[in-house]
């Protein structure tokens, strides 16, 4: 009788034991979280935070003037809280609308340079829907990227939307909006460049480079695009300029302006950060790492230097219309080593200080 009630109490004792060390190690697996998930979350909070657009926009200011052998000069002034500035509105609108056309002329620039393509095969494959799914995903990070780029510009408290997040973490409703656009522009980027459809891959990017530089056929695109979102929402579309669009002006927040026009490489390093985070599976810090330090491979450079083409594209309208017609507003394709080294300077700054807060 005793041994048996002796045997009872060691099964008891041994099932309990079992039992904490279960609940012990399910509460220990429950604490261990994901490092790649927690500094993505960091970086999604990043992107939201106001105070923070302005620190990343005075480090890179700073950085510009630095790579020049300058001194550079103070960022923001007492007043610049303030002081306003006056654009065309005509102007604000033909920006907001562009950044579709920027982030597909950007995409199919990198899409034929890794696969010796020219820009009317990859158009013709995106209109028929024949574009594989990982070229559509990097078609769509780059309209993410210029769609970034342009909400500071039209008022900083945009990137406090919810709406403004890392890639990984939009919604495919979200991602198919970005696309919608992308398939937009593509139908009237093939219909302005049937003319060369049979030419080679330098005569096609001559004609678009002439595109780009074309402020009437920015307004055109514009308006395209604009009218063409609001059928794809199955709304209609009201008239995209009116009578006085040309002499009209609005008042911009100087401070916002100079945040905007600064910051467009942190939003190219977070788009290639989260692109090379999710598709290679390696930590942002360690990306970060290899770009603040100038390791990157070849590939992952051009990507950089492709993603801050774009995200600097989508800002010089909101600047004035005008400016798109300089020599520099051409593709990727035109650039020299000298003028992806200006941006690689501000993505190397901008990962510097990034990666100092992961």
């Amino acid at each position: 009788m005793v041994r048996a009630k002796t045997n009872g109490m060691r099964t008891f004792f041994f099932t309990f034991a079992i039992y904490i060390t279960f609940c012990s190690c399910k509460s220990n697996t429950q604490v261990v979280k994901d490092p790649k998930k927690q500094e993505l979350a960091t970086i999604d909070s990043l992107l939201r935070d106001s105070a923070f657009a302005q620190s990343m926009a005075n480090t890179l200011d700073s950085s510009y003037y630095a790579s020049l052998g300058q001194t550079p000069p103070e960022f923001l002034s007492a007043n610049d809280d303030t002081a306003m500035v006056i654009k065309r509105k005509k102007d604000e609108k033909v920006a907001t609308n562009l950044a579709g056309f920027y982030a597909l002329e950007c995409g199919i620039g990198l899409l034929c340079a890794q696969t010796n393509a020219r820009p009317v095969e990859w158009l013709q494959k995106i209109i028929n829907g024949s574009a594989d799914t990982t070229s559509i995903m990097l078609l769509n990070r780059f309209a993410n990227a210029t769609w970034k780029a342009s909400q500071p510009f039209r008022g900083l408290n945009r990137i406090t939307r919810p709406n403004f997040i890392v890639f990984s973490s939009l919604s495919p409703d979200e991602i198919d909006k970005d696309y919608v656009q992308i398939k937009n522009a593509a139908v009237k980027l093939l219909s302005s460049l049937k003319t060369v459809s049979d030419s080679s891959l330098p005569k096609q990017m001559e004609v678009l480079g002439s595109l780009l530089q074309d402020t009437v056929y920015a307004v055109e695109m514009a308006s395209f695009l604009d009218s063409s979102f609001y059928v794809s929402q199955h709304q209609t579309p009201s008239p995209f300029s009116t009578a006085d669009d040309d002499t009209a002006t609005i008042k911009k927040n100087v401070k916002e302006t100079k945040i905007a026009t600064s910051i467009a490489g942190f939003y190219a390093l977070e788009c290639g950060v989260n692109y090379l985070a999710t598709t290679k599976n390696r930590l942002p810090s360690a990306i970060l790492k290899s770009v603040a330090n100038n390791s990157m491979n070849p590939e992952e450079k051009m990507i950089f230097a492709r993603f801050a083409n774009a995200t600097w594209k989508a800002g010089q309208p909101f600047r004035g219309l005008n400016r798109i017609t300089r020599a520099t507003f051409t593709p990727f394709y035109f650039l020299t080593e000298q003028d992806i080294e200006k941006d690689m300077v501000q993505i190397r700054a901008a990962a510097q200080r990034l990666l100092s807060l992961l």
